[in-house]
């Protein structure tokens, strides 16, 4: 695992798919502990308020060796024109005990569908509820989350980032192959499912 400054050019890599991957969601909800429990397999439960951080992770899935860029948000803002135009894959992540959380990605599904013209927005997402853990502290009922999910046309999990590393990393390996069928062109794109129409296939390679 490497850092380096976020919203550099693509790059080839040989027999590497590269996809890059933006963490997103508003202060609080567990962005950074998500991304380091994937990436080191350990839990840390306070992050400061730190800039963007973007990880370089090398896995196998599915037989493919892959080189992931993960762009860990640091700011309020849940969508960026940066974050849109850098990212082929979105992990929209929401705390189920901060409804506010979950109204900020309501809101983002609407720049979503506001950009919806554009050849350079993100193929695929997810979004997630964290910290499941905290039941006594919920705010967000999960058919809320599922409710989002099925409007924008894509997965929804509930978990917890202090104590499910697989399902974590589950979650980051099924948005690759979101990613990867989208690129190939065997499914139509998040657009398409979400408002109605498809978006030409070379708009979708890296």
């Amino acid at each position: 695992m490497s850092t380096s400054s976020p919203f550099g050019r693509r790059k080839k890599s040989g027999s590497q798919t590269e996809v890059k991957i933006a963490v997103t969601g508003v202060s609080g909800v567990g962005k950074s502990a998500v991304t380091v429990r994937f990436l080191t397999k350990r839990f840390i439960g306070e992050y400061g308020h730190e800039p963007e951080t973007k990880y370089h992770h090398q896995c196998k899935i599915d037989g493919d060796i892959v080189l992931m860029e993960i762009l860990d948000t640091g700011h309020e803002n849940v969508l960026t024109d940066d974050v849109l135009q850098w990212a082929d894959g979105l992990l929209l992540i929401y705390s189920i005990t901060d409804m506010r959380s979950i109204d900020a990605l309501r809101r983002a599904r609407n720049i979503l569908e506001e950009s919806r013209n554009s050849k350079t927005v993100p193929v695929a997402f997810t979004v997630v509820a964290n910290k499941a853990d905290l039941l006594h502290l919920r705010k967000v009922d999960t058919m809320e989350g599922e409710r989002l999910s099925k409007d924008m046309g894509c997965s929804f999990v509930e978990l917890s980032a202090s104590e499910n590393y697989d399902k974590i990393a589950d979650v980051f390996h099924e948005l690759y192959r979101e990613i990867r069928m989208y690129k190939f062109g065997t499914r139509s794109t998040l657009f398409g499912r979400m408002f109605g129409h498809t978006r030409d296939k070379k708009t979708m390679t890296l």
